[in-house]
């Protein structure tokens, strides 16, 4: 920890610090040796923990005994198959027959295959829905034991809602009540009918399959004791879908994949999800799948890149960055019809740097998740290796770091008689020579040479991303660059915690994503990219401030930022600050994977 006497009060003078000399004294872990630093004399670039590293590896996972790689969360071990057996026939611990909710005055009617099923368990299917007065309310089940002997020990029921009003969110929330079944009546074989009357399609049944997977597969990586009976998974040997479209299974099982990374990723401690450890995740799927590729460029190759933008975020950090780069290639080599670029703010973790998140509604709690764009970029990278989109090259970028308060953080307001850039972020310091003022930051100079005044260092994020889209564009005859950031509250502000928002130079590509994420239930709402705000992020000194006027609309001037770093590719930014996380859905959700994975498949359609 920093023990900090200042010639002023930390707070509130936090951000206005104006003495230059004050004592920093860090206890070092591990050997438990102190070292006392001046602000006056230089300091180290990283400071030595007394762990013995392997190739550049995080101190603090390292110190915290933590993996190599932050973990997905383990897809279920139960099988789920297929099958074209009849209803009437399957033997196993618990059969589930689906239910359409009546209109007013009609009574539940079952399908054929349940029909025949009832007639064979002796009317059991319509007594439970006539004793438990059963209406068929999406996502209600009741459930009865049926005499010993028979083929099947348990029968439930679950509604599925009026048919008219079924989408995609009906279908999650029937797969969702399917493992919710299997988790509380414990069946080891288990078997489900799919609906009829109408039958679900295979992009719905796709949708039904993933909710059960993932209900079926409980986060317990940070549990002592995994096989407690509270954290133990249900003993759920075997589901089989009655009926099931297995190309829609197979997809399922892809896409519930790539979200269980993105889940394990976001909703893992920033001691275990460091920058080092995305990378380690990243070159797990570059080892497993072919067709992938992985560069990460370390530190010193970022400078000679010129991204003082991202770098400047991540000086005041232990941790060192990590910018991360994964290509998929079109399947089959050669030149491909169309090439994407998915960039994802990676924040391990923001304490919002000498900004400091303090005080009720901050949600330093839960920075963690501040790489929740990274997980989503990652999780689709899982996901799409495995589905291998025709004709299309997929580009993944993350620049990670830590936003942190130290000596060497960047500050929102700066000593006039030096210069105002690290020399270790900018080869030539930019001099400022008018007159003082209060709110004048750090000016950190972009890998295109926009120079940026930083006026909020809580406003980190756009500068990180702002040197991964140059990045992006860089890589020649990019059609799309779609970047997802969990940017600013000001977004959940206007559109609550479970939508994100877009913005968007491109029509076209709006739409695209829009059809994206419609198609897997993510909600995504479209968002003015207003002129009139631009001239909010003009700045007196540098070419651009990282923060708008006070009054509102920050998510809008935050995306015109970084508008400003994209030249000629069709550009979109999701900001996903809202639905990235649901406290009552139990944290991380993995948004954005599904929509990413489709917007590249549609291309490739």
């Amino acid at each position: 920890f920093f023990a900090l006497s200042c010639a002023e009060p930390l707070f509130p003078a936090m951000y206005k610090l104006r003495s230059r000399v004050f004592s920093v004294s860090l206890l070092l872990s591990s050997n438990s040796v102190a070292q006392g630093y001046s602000l006056g004399g230089s300091l180290p670039h990283r400071f030595s923990r007394g762990v013995a590293l392997r190739g550049g590896a995080s101190p603090r996972a390292a110190a915290a005994g933590a993996q190599e790689a932050a973990t997905a969360v383990p897809l279920t071990s139960a099988s789920l198959a297929a099958s074209d057996a009849a209803a009437s026939d399957w033997t196993g611990d618990m059969m589930v027959v689906p239910v359409w909710e009546a209109k007013e005055g009609e009574s539940i009617a079952l399908g054929a295959e349940a029909a025949a099923l009832d007639a064979a368990l002796s009317g059991a299917v319509a007594d439970l829905i006539a004793d438990s007065e059963f209406k068929g309310k999406a996502g209600s089940s009741a459930v009865v034991s049926l005499p010993r002997g028979g083929n099947v020990r348990k029968v439930a029921v679950v509604g599925m809602g009026l048919s008219t009003d079924f989408k995609i969110s009906g279908a999650r929330k029937f797969g969702a009540t399917l493992a919710t079944l299997a988790t509380e009546q414990k069946p080891k074989q288990a078997a489900a009918l799919l609906p009829t009357g109408p039958a679900l399609a295979a992009d719905t049944q796709q949708a039904a399959f993933e909710a059960a997977m993932l209900g079926l597969s409980p986060d317990t990586r940070y549990k002592s004791d995994a096989d407690s009976d509270e954290n133990k998974p249900p003993p759920l040997q075997a589901l089989a879908l009655l009926g099931a479209d297995a190309g829609a299974l197979a997809r399922a099982r892809s896409f519930s994949a790539g979200v269980l990374l993105t889940r394990g990723l976001v909703a893992s401690p920033a001691n275990y999800a460091t920058p080092t450890s995305l990378a380690a995740c990243a070159k797990e799927i570059a080892d497993r799948f072919e067709g992938m590729t992985l560069t990460v460029l370390e530190r010193a190759e970022c400078e000679a890149r010129g991204m003082g933008a991202y770098l400047g975020v991540s000086q005041g950090a232990v941790e060192p960055p990590k910018f991360i780069h994964l290509c998929l290639s079109a399947p089959g080599g050669g030149k491909p019809a169309k090439k994407i670029a998915y960039v994802g703010k990676g924040l391990t973790f923001d304490s919002g740097g000498y900004n400091i998140k303090a005080g009720a509604g901050s949600m330093i709690e839960k920075m963690k998740f501040d790489m929740g764009g990274a997980g989503a970029v990652l999780g689709a990278a899982r996901t799409l290796a495995e589905v291998r989109p025709a004709g299309v090259e997929v580009h993944f970028i993350v620049a990670s770091c830590e936003n942190m308060v130290s000596a060497e953080a960047m500050r929102p307001g700066a000593t006039l008689a030096r210069p105002l850039v690290s020399p270790r972020v900018a080869r030539h310091p930019i001099h400022y020579t008018g007159p003082p003022s209060d709110s004048l930051g750090d000016i950190l100079t972009a890998s295109n040479k926009k120079t940026i005044e930083v006026l909020n260092t809580d406003a980190e994020g756009r500068l990180t991303l702002a040197d991964a889209l140059v990045y992006a564009e860089a890589l020649g005859e990019v059609d799309t660059i779609v970047d997802v950031a969990t940017l600013t509250g000001a977004c959940i502000v206007a559109l609550g915690p479970d939508y994100a928002g877009m913005w968007s130079s491109d029509e076209a590509l709006s739409k695209a994503l829009l059809d994206a994420a419609a198609s897997h239930g993510e909600l995504l709402w479209q968002m003015p990219l207003a002129p009139e705000y631009r001239e909010q992020i003009n700045s007196k000194i540098a070419d651009l401030a990282n923060l708008g006027a006070p009054g509102g609309g920050g998510s809008i001037t935050a995306a015109l930022f970084l508008n400003e770093f994209v030249k000629e590719s069709a550009w979109a930014h999701l900001d996903i600050a809202g639905p990235v996380w649901n406290d009552k859905a139990g944290g991380a959700t993995g948004y954005g994977v599904r929509t990413l994975a489709a917007y590249a498949e549609a291309v490739a359609a």
